[in-house]
């Protein structure tokens, strides 16, 4: 009698057998076989094996002598398969993907695999296949904007210095305003999360206000400093610069990361600021919202709280962030930087070597 051959784990293969057979976005192939061999490794037989993952015992089998003789990387990918060579396929697809990235077609912005394969008279399934083994996606595009600012390097070098090393007997903040925070009330109730469907929100909605969230992340500890106020002026700018002051210890000095905003340099505020010698400003490159850390943390609060939010009032809204800030305070975690700058300065550089020679075309 045909006995099947004993499995036996590393402490490294068992971890990895298990990620692959409880992950989310394992392929369910892979995650079959990972649970396949798991099965083996507890001296379960291919037959008893085959009625709990639902496959036949041939399967079971052939997985199972696959992984003793090639352990991990045997089951991961598929064998070679037999069969006639795409020939066809490798004879066009310099063309597909010439035609996608170098054209568009006469009534679009952009190529779709029906459009592409009727004009070069091949199979949408074709052009579907070569697009993705060429990493090809005409429908999705990525915005971006590089920054034109003349001092772009020497403020960058000087934020991202006080990032990856502060000064002493100081506080670094990184400071901006969330402006145009809507109080949305949908018009209907929507339909709660169960299996199977996900939950539902109407896509009109009715308006109940605005505010305009200022917000100071302390870069080291991850601790928010937030108030809202009703507009956006330098009235309100300097209303929390004394905030800032009042919450912070008066024996530190308080480096100020902020973006160019007109309000930040208003004639008052700067004269409020020479009064406060504690206080010194550092301001990002125009167009570089990504170098200042509380942009992130605005992201979070837009994901996790408002985005999905309904707020039937301003006053609702604005508890709502509130009590978001204090809970966020309870336990802060603080974003950690760890680009340097010359790696971003040779990026830059070479996004503008690229906008240069398109231009020049």
């Amino acid at each position: 009698m045909r006995t099947a051959c004993a499995i036996t784990l590393t402490a490294g293969e068992q971890q990895q057998l298990e990620r692959w057979a409880r992950g989310r976005k394992t392929p369910v192939r892979l995650a079959q076989r990972a649970q396949m061999v798991l099965l083996a490794a507890e001296g379960q037989q291919n037959r008893e094996i085959a009625a709990k993952v639902g496959v036949g015992r041939v399967t079971v089998a052939r997985w199972r002598n696959r992984f003793a003789t090639q352990r991990l990387k045997g089951i991961e990918k598929d064998a070679p398969r037999g069969g006639r060579k795409p020939t066809k396929r490798r004879q066009v697809a310099s063309m597909i993907v010439e035609r996608t990235t170098k054209t568009t077609p006469v009534n679009a912005t952009q190529w779709s695999t029906r459009s592409l394969a009727r004009d070069l008279g091949v199979s949408p399934s074709m052009v579907y296949r070569v697009w993705r083994a060429s990493g090809l996606k005409p429908h999705l595009i990525d915005y971006f904007k590089v920054s034109n600012d003349p001092l772009f390097i020497e403020k960058l070098v000087d934020v991202v210095g006080l990032y990856l090393d502060p000064p002493k007997h100081a506080l670094v903040l990184s400071v901006d305003e969330k402006s145009q925070i809507q109080a949305l009330d949908r018009t209907q109730p929507g339909l709660p999360l169960k299996r199977g469907r996900c939950g539902t929100m109407t896509h009109d909605y009715k308006r109940n206000g605005t505010t305009t969230l200022f917000a100071a992340l302390e870069v080291a500890e991850g601790r928010l400093i937030g108030t809202c106020r009703p507009r956006h002026r330098h009235q309100e700018w300097l209303q929390f610069l004394k905030l800032i002051d009042a919450q912070t210890p008066p024996n530190l000095d308080l480096h100020l990361i902020l973006d160019n905003y007109a309000t930040h340099k208003h004639p008052k505020v700067k004269a409020w600021l020479t009064r406060h010698a504690r206080f010194h400003l550092h301001f990002i490159p125009t167009s570089s919202s990504w170098l200042n850390l509380v942009e992130r943390w605005f992201a979070e609060i837009t994901g996790k709280r408002l985005r999905r939010g309904v707020f039937r009032s301003l006053p609702e809204l604005l508890q709502t962030i509130t009590d978001y800030i204090e809970h966020h305070n309870q336990d802060p975690t603080a974003f950690v930087w760890t680009a340097r700058a010359q790696d971003i300065i040779a990026k830059i550089r070479r996004a503008r070597a690229t906008l240069d020679k398109i231009a020049s075309e």
